[in-house]
């Protein structure tokens, strides 16, 4: 049995998918607690890489069956699904979706291995297909990871307003971050060298808007105001500030605000006060480009959870972002590591006053650092994966459902 592997099953890379992205690095983490077993992946028909079976193939209605003939020929310790709606939602020919139908089939087919599903959006109001899609996979799964404790708490009040019994078989584990990204101030000139940054006129300060750029991440809204907000900094302080927008789109469908907000920036760069930098938000180079930035501002207005949140906790960044937004809002309340803003004249204030307070940005900075060390970093996130891992092993071999305290 210490010979089993641990099978995740997600999308990967080279996918440019923020799913993939994290399953590789929750991976990565997840093997270093588990040096005894492999821990493979079962991918989308685009994945690749050692240990990785590309076999999900969502152009087929019963994409799911071959899927659940590799999980009981690799024999699992557990398996470990990633889910997020798009990734496994067959389309017919009429586009119309399954509603996930084959995810649920899937899980009933393997229900006799041990299984952990780790859902990367649930609303705090859920839809109803959503809450009949949470409710079935909590009965078919041995046990449901929820990255908030708003989540779980949610979902207790939502189903009790339906007269639905709540699931008890659900766990909070967060979504981890990394702890060895951590550049020093002596560094950061290395890092701005790298990448030509000082060779674009990049101010001594800045604040960053980094990562993929979508509809959601509203990056028009401190673009609007920036020239404003540049001005007033400098006369309270004489300083410059520039704001660096640095990132690439990831979905056409998001074409027109990426052209729009990329020529919003070189409007401001013409002035000198803002720079725009392409490039891919993955591997070194997303935490690179963030270290170079005094301070993060995260102005989405769609997010259950964030890559690019976990990316700003692990260099411990000051950020600001919006309020109430799901779990960057519930995030930053627990770190105590952010400002938030709920409207445009918030934002405008929030951006001065951590520009011009110096130890306010040390402050939020070491509050980061604690709750990257004590409750996000994947070295604690791996460790309650594998306490997950067990409690869905005991539920499998003795029929009997995991049953967890209720949050409130």
């Amino acid at each position: 049995m210490s010979n089993k592997p641990i099978v995740m099953v997600s999308s990967y890379p080279p996918r440019l998918c923020g799913i993939a992205t994290f399953c590789e690095e929750a991976r990565e983490f997840i093997q270093k607690a588990n040096p005894d077993r492999e821990v493979l992946v079962i991918s989308h028909t685009d994945g690749q890489g050692e240990g990785v079976f590309p076999i999900i193939d969502m152009a087929q209605r019963d994409w799911w069956r071959p899927v659940a003939k590799k999980i009981e020929k690799l024999d699992p310790y557990v398996v470990h699904f990633e889910h997020e709606y798009g990734l496994y939602e067959y389309h017919d020919p009429r586009g119309v979706g399954d509603g996930n139908d084959g995810f649920l089939d899937l899980l009933e087919a393997i229900g006799n291995i041990p299984n952990v599903v780790e859902p990367h959006t649930v609303h705090g109001r859920l839809r109803d297909a959503e809450a009949d899609f949470i409710y079935k996979l909590t009965q078919r799964s041995h046990l449901v990871l929820f990255k908030c404790h708003y989540q779980k708490w949610r979902l207790d009040w939502t189903f009790h307003g339906r007269e639905w019994p709540t699931p008890r078989n659900i766990m909070v584990v967060p979504h981890g971050a990394r702890s060895d990204k951590r550049w020093g101030v002596h560094e950061i000139p290395v890092l701005r060298r790298e990448f030509g940054l000082d060779n674009i006129g990049l101010a001594d300060h800045v604040v960053g808007m980094i990562g993929w750029i979508q509809s959601n991440k509203r990056w028009d809204i401190l673009l609007s105001m920036w020239e404003d907000i540049h001005n007033e900094i400098k006369s309270r302080t004489g300083q410059d500030w520039d704001l660096l927008a640095a990132g690439a789109m990831r979905d056409p469908n998001h074409r027109k605000d990426y052209e729009e907000w990329k020529s919003e920036v070189h409007m401001l760069e013409k002035k000198g006060i803002a720079h725009y930098y392409e490039f891919i938000p993955r591997g070194d180079d997303y935490y690179k480009i963030m270290a170079v930035c005094d301070f993060i501002v995260l102005p989405s207005i769609d997010e259950t959870q964030s890559g690019t949140l976990a990316r700003i906790i692990a260099l411990n960044k000051p950020y600001i972002t919006t309020a109430p937004m799901e779990g960057l809002t519930a995030q930053t309340l627990e770190s105590e590591g952010g400002l938030l803003f709920t409207t445009k004249e918030m934002l405008h204030r929030k951006v001065v006053k951590l520009a011009t307070d110096e130890e306010l940005r040390l402050e939020l900075g070491k509050n980061l650092k604690r709750y990257l060390d004590h409750v996000v970093c994947w070295e604690v996130v791996a460790r309650q994966y594998n306490e997950a891992y067990k409690l869905a092993r005991k539920a499998a071999r003795t029929g009997q459902p995991v049953v967890l305290d209720l949050e409130l």
